[in-house]
């Protein structure tokens, strides 16, 4: 099962990881075993490493199969990992890409459910969603079953459900797929929000043209983070989250540059 430890027990607080981090990743390893014979086993993550600081917003980037969302999994708490530990600080909310919802609920019965599960007042629903409905304008759809909305209104409440009782880390994967450009820009507005709120937020993206959102970005290659600080300047400070690891297509990936301009590796590191 996924570990969740107490700071201070397990030495996570030493080293790179900040103290005010809402969840942290060290070592994590995942290998899918193949049902069939002679067939070969796949690893997905090996010894990553990452933390999210509370009023963050962390993107997590790679390309497609590369493992992405089973970290996102992962830190969500909802899929095991092999070795490693993972370390949470308050609550999660987790929006996975693929919509969890029941079909045949309306949206309100929706919140309703979710609510209930989450432990929510009446009051407090009802608060939460004509927030969301407002701010994500999809209110007129409140009594449409969910089988009937549109993807991008599937999202909509998918987001909504993840959110309605205000985690301190909020987990996103390709959260605004399926959004017209008014609901894009809303969503990025109800990012900024979280941020001012100290709410950590981790989002998998194509973030190739959005990367000035987002405080911290990591790009996820042959198992391994690599983190990268987004600075005031369009300058990237590209930095390998585990010793004797370097990515060279990292500052080429996201910001066009060639391949290794702005890196910063240690001694001994191979590409």
């Amino acid at each position: 099962m996924t570990e969740a430890r107490e700071r201070g027990t397990d030495g996570l607080d030493s080293g790179n990881t900040p103290q005010d981090a809402v969840v942290s990743a060290r070592g994590v390893e995942k290998t899918y075993d193949s049902p069939l014979p002679f067939t070969r086993s796949v690893e997905v993550l090996d010894g990553a490493t990452l933390h999210v600081e509370r009023g963050q917003v962390v993107g997590i980037m790679g390309e497609n199969g590369s493992g992405k969302s089973t970290l996102m999994g992962i830190l969500a708490g909802v899929l095991d990992h092999d070795a490693g530990v993972v370390d949470r600080a308050g609550t999660i909310g987790w929006c996975p890409q693929e919509p969890r919802l029941y079909d045949r609920l309306t949206v309100d019965e929706t919140f309703d459910l979710f609510g209930t599960a989450y432990g929510m007042t009446d009051e407090e629903i009802v608060e939460a969603r004509e927030w969301l409905t407002d701010v994500l304008d999809f209110e007129r759809f409140r009594d449409r079953q969910v089988r009937n909305l549109s993807g991008g209104n599937r999202q909509k409440v998918n987001l909504s459900v993840a959110l309605m009782h205000q985690p301190d880390l909020l987990l996103l994967d390709e959260p605004y797929t399926g959004f017209d450009w008014e609901t894009f820009l809303a969503f990025w507005d109800l990012t900024e929000e979280l941020r001012a709120r100290g709410v950590g937020v981790a989002i998998i993206s194509h973030i190739i043209n959005e990367r000035d959102r987002f405080d911290v970005v990591y790009e996820l290659h042959d198992g391994h983070l690599h983190r990268q600080e987004i600075g005031d300047g369009d300058g990237m400070d590209p930095e390998p989250t585990a010793e004797g690891v370097a990515c060279e297509r990292t500052a080429s990936f996201v910001d066009g540059t060639d391949a290794g301009s702005g890196q910063r590796t240690t001694a001994g590191q191979e590409g």
